[in-house]
């Protein structure tokens, strides 16, 4: 039985999240967790409460042995691009892009 959590409009970019997304994908949850609890980047700790939320999606099914769950799979989506503008000399103005990024989770049982 498949349990899910999203999280949609995350303020990183795509790229940088699919790094971390590629640490954790096909492990159990536990070891998951102690991956991202020592890897220093912005993604692992948002990563990290996606997967607690999907832990805890499980626990309250009851119908899951939460100690046999692993991360089936996890997929980085671009989201929308915030545009922006930086002042810059003699009245001009530059363009700059904030990157976003959809996270998609699922957790099976082995």
């Amino acid at each position: 039985m498949e349990v899910k959590a999203s999280l949609k409009y995350a303020r990183v970019g795509a790229q940088k999240a699919r790094q971390v997304a590629d640490l954790v994908r096909g492990k159990n949850v536990d070891e998951a967790l102690r991956i991202l609890t020592v890897t220093n980047r912005k993604t692992s700790f948002l990563v990290k409460k996606l997967l607690e939320s999907a832990v805890a999606n499980a626990d309250q099914k009851k119908t899951i042995d939460i100690d046999r769950l692993f991360v089936k799979f996890i997929t980085v989506d671009q989201g929308p691009l915030l545009k922006r503008y930086k002042p810059r000399a003699q009245g001009r103005a530059t363009p700059f892009n904030k990157k976003t990024s959809h996270i998609n989770l699922v957790l099976d049982e082995r």
